[in-house]
């Protein structure tokens, strides 16, 4: 796993910052008070191959993996606008269907979700499941006069459902042979019958809506299903750590696009006979948050890397690692940009003081860091489980 970026990526960073700054905080702030999706740096982004350059050649993607997708999406959140389906749609649900979809399913979803103009959205979050994947409860049957699935359940903390064309439902279908439930995916068109939606009231203000689904009795031809019926975790995890890895990278971006806005303000703020930022007591905080955040792309990068190359494993405690690091380094950066700042620093003209809710976000989805600690704990660390 290389150390130092490649010229290419070095390239793709430079051109995909080109492209944040061109659109900036100012107009990603508007879309968010406007209640719609940056539809126009979506269109841009899509255009320019970026929000594809995870999915294969073949299918209208770049041909590139999670290294390159995760660099986008932190650039632009380094740009001050972060594009949050991109942790959804390309990078959960495309690369599932590339890896374990029909061809089919590859030909009707990964040219559109490759080019912008189609989006799917993400369902795992029950209400009383929470970070306990295994107590999914939303199944899926077989109808034996038809071969139709016919899935009833709920999701909750959905984003961008009202967007997208379909949503990619995490079910649980009886294993026959034992009884036991098994997880499969599912792709779920918008305007399925019996599949609803409800907005939630978030106090966190941000461009993609939350939503709560309810599934009842929702029917699905029997390509619906993706991949095999019996990959079970396989498949699920093919998604979710390309998810940890993108909520890293977002994570990081937003830390960087606050500690350039603190930097850049020490370096003019003068109160006495010199800026600010010659004080350690300000200087210094800055600096660490800059290293907590070098550090937290090293090792998502190193996710990233293991996940392209094919190691589930290695990926997987990688990813959840990177996760953890992006995420605490996120909220420190925010927390002392603020805090530089002052009063300035809760001002709408400075965009800082939204970012606090958002960074939080980072340590509690997809998955909070006291799971995390959890995984590494029994699975890194041998120790035994308390749960």
């Amino acid at each position: 796993m290389p150390v130092i970026e490649s010229e290419e990526h070095k390239a793709l960073r430079a051109a995909v910052s080109a492209l944040g700054h061109k659109y900036g905080r100012e107009y990603f702030t508007r879309t968010v008070e406007e209640g719609r999706p940056a539809t126009e740096l979506w269109a841009e982004a899509a255009e320019l191959g970026y929000l594809g350059v995870n999915l294969p050649e073949e299918h209208g993607g770049g041909g590139g993996g999670i290294v390159e997708l995760s660099i986008v999406l932190e650039e632009l959140g380094a740009a001050g606008c972060p594009l949050l389906l991109m942790v959804v749609s390309p990078a959960i649900c495309g690369t599932v269907i590339a890896r374990f979809g029909t061809e089919e399913q590859k030909r009707d979803w990964l040219p559109a979700l490759a080019d912008g103009t189609r989006i799917m959205a993400f369902g795992i979050t029950e209400p009383d499941a929470g970070s306990n994947s295994h107590r999914i409860t939303t199944t899926a049957r077989r109808d034996p006069a038809t071969g139709d699935w016919l899935l009833t359940g709920r999701k909750v903390f959905v984003s961008g459902v009202d967007i997208a064309d379909a949503t990619l439902v995490v079910g649980r279908t009886e294993d026959a042979r034992t009884g036991r439930l098994k997880p499969c995916l599912f792709i779920v068109p918008r305007d399925t019958p019996g599949f609803e939606r409800r907005k939630i009231d978030m106090e966190l203000h941000a461009a993609e809506k939350q939503f709560e689904l309810t599934l009842d009795d929702v029917r699905l031809p029997a390509g619906a299903l993706v991949g095999d019926e019996d990959a079970g975790l396989l498949q699920l995890f093919a998604g979710l750590n390309p998810e940890r890895v993108m909520t890293a990278a977002f994570a990081i971006g937003m830390g960087r696009f606050a500690l350039s806005r603190a930097v850049e303000y020490a370096r003019d703020r003068t109160v006495w006979k010199a800026p600010i930022g010659s004080h350690q007591a300000i200087a210094h905080p800055l600096a660490q948050a800059h290293i907590d955040l070098e550090l937290a792309r090293l090792m998502t990068q190193k996710a990233a890397h293991l996940y392209d190359a094919g190691d589930d494993t290695g990926a997987g405690e990688a990813a959840n690692m990177a996760k953890y690091a992006a995420a605490e380094a996120c909220v420190k950066a925010v927390d002392q940009a603020v805090h530089t700042l002052g009063g300035n620093g809760l001002t709408r003209e400075f965009g800082l003081a939204s970012l606090i809710t958002a960074a939080r976000v980072s340590r509690i989805a997809p998955v909070s860091r006291e799971m995390i600690l959890n995984y590494v704990s029994h699975q890194t660390l041998g120790l035994p489980k308390s749960y």
